[in-house]
């Protein structure tokens, strides 16, 4: 009699559907990889048409990578090249006005152009500056701080206003 209800017991369990794992049957592909990306860049780039419609007053020049900048102040020293070394003052927020780093009063920075530590974007822009020149960049993510962010105050995927003053090319 045992070994009948232990052949019940145990053809109720076999025949038991099974859970599946919803994470285990994920299957990510190149094209969700693509269409993700799609996604995030078209969220930045609506996110950036906003704040422009808020600064109309800015004559926005874009390039071909996505940087977007004008320069509102002009200067009369030389041209920033590769290479060149250069004390600049700048503040860094993000497209809601959030203050997140900025040069302290009577400080420089001193950069060298295209061999610093410095963001792809402020790079680019750099180099169509002058010594004395102001500029306004609006830098999207993938020329600024990317996928992870700076791990302080700039989130992931963050795109990101600099303001910036060449100061001084010292060679």
């Amino acid at each position: 009699m045992k070994f009948y209800y232990l052949l019940i017991i145990t053809m109720f369990i076999g025949c038991a559907e099974k859970e599946e794992n919803p994470k285990v049957n994920i299957k990510w592909t190149k094209e969700n990889s693509i269409e993700l990306n799609k996604a995030i860049a078209l969220e930045e780039k609506l996110a950036i048409k906003l704040f422009l419609a808020q600064h109309q007053n800015w004559s926005i020049i874009e390039s071909g990578s996505g940087l977007q900048y004008f320069i509102y102040e002009k200067g009369i020293g030389p041209k920033v090249t590769v290479g060149s070394v250069i004390d600049v003052e700048y503040s860094v927020s993000k497209l809601d006005g959030t203050l997140c780093y900025k040069t302290s009063n009577d400080k420089v920075v001193e950069i060298v152009v295209d061999h610093s530590q410095v963001e792809t974007g402020i790079q680019e822009c750099l180099k169509k500056m002058k010594e004395g020149d102001k500029a306004k960049m609006i830098i999207p993510s993938h020329l600024a701080h990317g996928l992870t962010g700076d791990m302080d105050k700039i989130p992931p995927l963050t795109p990101i206003v600099v303001d910036l003053h060449v100061i001084e090319i010292l060679r």
